[in-house]
């Protein structure tokens, strides 16, 4: 039986929650029925996110994006293909906080291991079979992380939680494809070990040699591989 004093605690909490969770979104929260992002390359005035042009000024063409039926040209170096809607391409989901992309990925093709800084990523495969993981931190250890993978299917859904790094591996003998929805506009990406290896400016050799356990010679065939 939930006493009076149990009751107002969880009333308390429940109004708190309300009012307190949408704190936790990832993107600026809309104030107006539309905010189509304006470029400007030579602006001084930096803000979070893109400014807005005059909502009278909006058409149907801002919040449109055609191509997400067909794949893009394959990376040779890598055997995958991307196609990102985000501001930049649909200038119209500014202050929305969502995105989405296609991703090809030809068989025994690995999409490299990254992470997208601003936002949670859900997976949907449309066709072929992908190898997918996670890695969790380890409380009790922070040098080593936990895998969390599994095998997906044409239908099968997976999220990769935001800021975590994750792979998607290509297992079968056909091409893989699949959509990705982000709940930012512009979630970011950045790959594993090639934007640490690759970096501008780069990192001294000592410690990249230092960082991976690796001899300066090791360290000079990655810069060749991921340069």
């Amino acid at each position: 039986m939930i006493t009076m004093s149990m009751w107002w605690f969880l009333t308390t909490l429940a109004i708190t929650a309300f009012f307190y969770l949408p704190a936790y979104a990832y993107d600026n929260e809309p104030l107006q029925d539309t905010c189509v992002a304006v470029t400007d390359n030579q602006t001084s005035v930096f803000v979070n996110g893109k400014t807005c042009k005059n909502p009278k000024l909006a058409t149907a063409n801002d919040f449109y994006f055609s191509g997400l039926n067909v794949s893009r040209d394959v990376y040779p170096k890598f055997g995958i293909a991307v196609t990102v809607v985000g501001v930049k391409e649909m200038p119209g989901l500014n202050t929305l906080g969502i995105s989405t992309s296609r991703a090809d990925i030809e068989p025994q093709s690995l999409f490299p291991f990254h992470t997208h800084p601003r936002g949670t990523e859900l997976v949907t495969v449309l066709k072929g079979t992908l190898l997918v993981g996670i890695f969790v931190s380890d409380p009790a250890n922070i040098f080593k992380t936990r895998l969390l993978s599994k095998i997906l299917y044409p239908g099968d859904v997976f999220v990769f939680p935001r800021g975590l790094i994750h792979f998607l591996y290509n297992v079968g003998n056909k091409k893989a494809s699949l959509f990705g929805t982000y709940n930012s506009q512009n979630p970011g990406l950045i790959t594993i070990p090639s934007s640490i290896i690759s970096s501008t400016p780069r990192v001294m050799d000592t410690i990249l040699a230092e960082g991976f356990q690796l001899n300066k010679t090791q360290i000079a065939e990655l810069r060749r591989k991921f340069s």
